[in-house]
């Protein structure tokens, strides 16, 4: 069993930065893909960033490009999330997630096989 837990959640001003931190358990986090996901109140889980299991390749939703930075570190069993220029926009709460293996897609809600209970960020204008 594979436990998720995110951290570095919570209020920040408009242009402000945040770190999400995801720890996993488990001997296999350096063999999958790793993904960050969001949802606002009322609206779908949508994709904000992923990265390959050895961290040598990186995808990011359109509207977070030059402004988020995923990083893994596989000795320590975890994924972060660098949020900087934030946006009001960005409020969510924030999910971290294992992609199943044998997938080929990043941003596919449905190709991802664990977890985290989610931490909220919050953006104030």
């Amino acid at each position: 069993q594979v436990q998720l837990v995110e951290s570095g959640g919570g209020l920040v001003q408009a242009g402000g930065s945040l770190r999400l931190s995801c720890a996993a358990s488990g001997r296999t986090f350096s063999y999958y893909a790793m993904g960050w996901f969001r949802q606002a109140p009322g609206k779908e889980r949508e994709f904000v960033a992923a990265i390959s299991w050895s961290g040598g390749s990186t995808y990011y939703a359109d509207s977070v490009k030059g402004r988020f930075t995923i990083s893994r570190d596989n000795a320590k069993n975890t994924v972060y999330l660098q949020m900087n220029s934030l946006k009001p926009e960005d409020t969510s709460i924030y999910y971290c997630a294992r992609r199943g293996p044998y997938y080929s897609d990043y941003d596919v809600v449905g190709e991802y096989d664990y977890w985290g209970q989610g931490t909220q960020v919050t953006v104030s204008s």
